[in-house]
């Protein structure tokens, strides 16, 4: 169980300062992550969808009401998920946001067909997803991961000091060890796509399927 003493460093990351980071020429991550959801949405036919560490919402206007009946969006920060609301009135009544601290073994979280967790991973671990994905049970996994070319899992920018506090819950990434993990609670690897970033790192989404 999380330590409850102790405040997770996303919930002290202000939105506008790591999604300008996220956006600079020099990283496009949140760009490249945009594009990367609007095909994760389309992985299977899911009546309920539930996107993890959701922050602002990135990609959430692929979502088609028509198709996906429930969308949650989970995600550690309370401020992250009003933003979020606020900036998708579309989905009013389509969306539902959740304030939860995912490594609290007492979480709850409903039941989805289609889970998607983009650099999400990272900040809880491998044993920690596995039993998130226990609980929400879902017929499709949908990751993405960041692979680092250097020790540094941040990129350079004039936003680098906020996230400082991250080191102490970041986990190192590892494509095979993932497609492990998910393989020893019944999930198997479907496929398997890059994206390279102009700064080194690349992002792999790995879709799994029960």
């Amino acid at each position: 169980m999380s330590d409850c003493s102790e405040v997770n460093p996303w919930e002290e990351i202000p939105l506008e300062d790591y999604e300008s980071h996220m956006r600079l020429s020099s990283v496009q991550q949140l760009q490249t992550m945009n594009r990367m959801m609007r095909r994760q949405f389309s992985l299977c036919r899911a009546d309920e969808a539930m996107v993890l560490g959701v922050a602002g919402g990135n990609g959430l206007e692929h979502v088609v009401p028509a198709c996906i009946g429930r969308i949650y969006g989970v995600d550690i920060n309370p401020d992250y998920l009003k933003q979020c609301e606020a900036r998708y009135p579309q989905l009013k009544g389509v969306l539902e946001c959740i304030c939860v601290d995912l490594a609290d073994d007492n979480a709850c979280l409903p039941h989805a067909d289609l889970l998607i967790a983009n650099l999400l991973i990272e900040y809880i671990g491998y044993d920690c997803f596995c039993r998130v994905v226990a609980k929400v049970n879902p017929r499709c996994v949908s990751c993405v991961i960041q692979i680092n070319v250097d020790d540094s899992f941040v990129s350079d920018s004039p936003y680098l000091h906020i996230f400082d506090g991250l080191e102490r819950v970041h986990h190192s990434m590892q494509e095979d060890e993932l497609t492990c993990v998910m393989a020893k609670i019944g999930y198997r690897l479907l496929d398997k796509t890059e994206q390279q970033l102009p700064n080194g790192k690349k992002l792999v989404e790995l879709d799994f399927v029960r």
